[in-house]
């Protein structure tokens, strides 16, 4: 529809340099964060749990510090950036001229009148009302009967 609208062109947009918002930036730099902490913990424990002596103390301490840092500092990494840092900006929109009615004149009418119709548009008949059809009794209305009878009987 878009493209009749506008006598079959495209919009067009202005081209140039794809440049990542600092939202995403941050973004980002959370999440990679976040994932080193993945990284980075379990090989401080490895290490402390292989050590000997004072060595190990060194690496259980900066085990919990790295989990401290990166967890913790990548989550709020994240939502300082997703909330507060500015977006992308949209892209310039430049819209094609407005749209001007074709040259062409219209088709010559029609000079023939229609057919007639092909099919009845007269409305239905209604059903003729016979007294031969009687409409048939209920079934309460049958044993109300049968029970009538049968106190007679007695």
């Amino acid at each position: 529809m878009y493209l009749l609208g506008n006598s079959g062109m495209l919009p067009h947009f202005e081209s140039g340099e794809s440049k990542v918002s600092k939202k995403r930036t941050g973004v980002m730099q959370g999440v990679i964060i976040f994932l080193a902490g993945i990284l980075i913990v379990p090989l401080f424990g490895v290490m402390s749990a292989f050590s000997d002596g004072r060595i190990s103390e060194v690496f259980a301490f900066f085990a919990a510090m790295s989990a401290i840092i990166c967890f913790v500092g990548g989550l709020l990494r994240t939502l300082f950036a997703a909330i507060f840092e500015e977006g992308a900006k949209p892209p310039p929109y430049v819209s094609a001229p407005s749209y001007m009615p074709p040259a062409v004149s219209p088709a010559p009418a029609r000079v023939a009148a229609l057919p007639a119709p092909a099919v009845n548009t007269q409305p239905w008949p209604q059903r003729p009302d016979t007294a031969e059809i009687v409409p048939p009794t209920s079934v309460p209305d049958h044993t109300t009967k049968l029970l009538e009878k049968s106190e007679e009987k007695s």
